[in-house]
């Protein structure tokens, strides 16, 4: 039971990384239809621009947790001008090309990412300070860390406040006028160049903050560790619904859950032959057993048919 609750523990917190990348991959997708695949080399960014300030700034003699505030807020900064150029340069001018197109330019540009981080970073992987303290928490038999108490509540937040602006705010209201018809909201006074960019560099925050936490939950960073958190994101989306938030979220805790009890529990159910490095069997088994089933996501798509 301790074992249980312990992959329940770390499901969770791995579900709630997966979700705020995963909610950026939703509001692209429900707004514009694109599914920006550069969006996992957005959370790369964002961990290894943490790490290049916390490493700046570790003489200064700051308290930990301001040197972690700060290196965050650079990492936000950065990623959301990155992700503001990218849509800016790479999608804006094919938004009315057929899907293709903006489609490879997206897969394309995660590569180009890739490989401008290696230059810039170097490829070899680097450890990612210890800025909060590492004694466990017991929890009914379980462990947790301060670092994964602060995921939980950080993603809590996020997520909170992101539904405080989609459903209560002028801009949340431009972004629901823009998934429903981009040319009817232009004639009503919304700005659909303004709104897609905003929400864009909503989702690239949300990636930001992802990407440092991941980088503290798990203590290194590197170019490539992007690419397997944003699959893993956009699978979740695909899980709960491609296009609705609320089902990014449920979609990306339970990837995070099964991905987790399926490590924990692998070894045993399959006599030794498969390590818990063969979890990611369980996530896409997931994936494939909802989408036969249930083609548009445990919670549906809320994708607006253009007109």
């Amino acid at each position: 039971m301790d074992i249980f609750l312990q992959q329940i523990i770390n499901g969770l917190v791995l579900g709630s990384m997966y979700a705020l990348v995963a909610l950026g991959y939703t509001m692209v997708y429900g707004i514009i239809g694109l599914i920006n695949f550069a969006h996992g080399e957005v959370l790369m960014v964002g961990a290894l621009t943490s790490w290049t300030v916390v490493s700046a700034i570790a003489s200064w003699g700051l308290p930990n947790w301001l040197t972690l505030l700060l290196s965050v807020l650079c990492a936000i900064v950065v990623c959301t001008v990155l992700n503001f150029s990218i849509e800016k340069v790479a999608y804006r001018p094919l938004r009315n090309a057929p899907r293709l197109a903006p489609l490879i330019t997206a897969m394309g540009m995660s590569l180009l990412l890739q490989t401008l981080a290696m230059i810039v970073w170097k490829p070899n992987p680097k450890p990612y300070p210890l800025l909060l303290p590492t004694d466990p928490i017991e929890v009914g038999g379980a462990v947790i860390s301060v670092t994964q108490i602060l995921i939980l509540s950080i993603t809590a937040i996020c997520l909170a406040g992101l539904s405080w602006l989609v459903n209560r705010t002028r801009l949340g209201r431009a972004m629901r006028a823009t998934a429903e018809n981009p040319r009817v909201a232009a004639l009503m006074g919304v700005r659909p160049d303004h709104v897609i960019s905003a929400t864009f560099v909503i989702g690239a925050a949300l990636a930001a903050v992802a990407g440092v936490m991941w980088a503290a939950n798990y203590g290194t960073v590197q170019h490539t560790m992007g690419f397997l958190p944003g699959l893993k994101a956009f699978t979740a989306a695909v899980l709960g619904g491609i296009g609705n938030l609320a089902g990014a979220v449920v979609g990306a805790l339970l990837l995070g859950l099964v991905e987790a009890i399926g490590a924990g529990y692998l070894g045993e159910l399959t006599g030794g032959v498969l390590g818990s490095h063969y979890a990611d069997i369980f996530a896409f088994l997931a994936l494939i057993l909802v989408l036969t089933l249930r083609p548009s996501g445990l919670l549906g798509e809320r994708v607006a048919d253009r007109a």
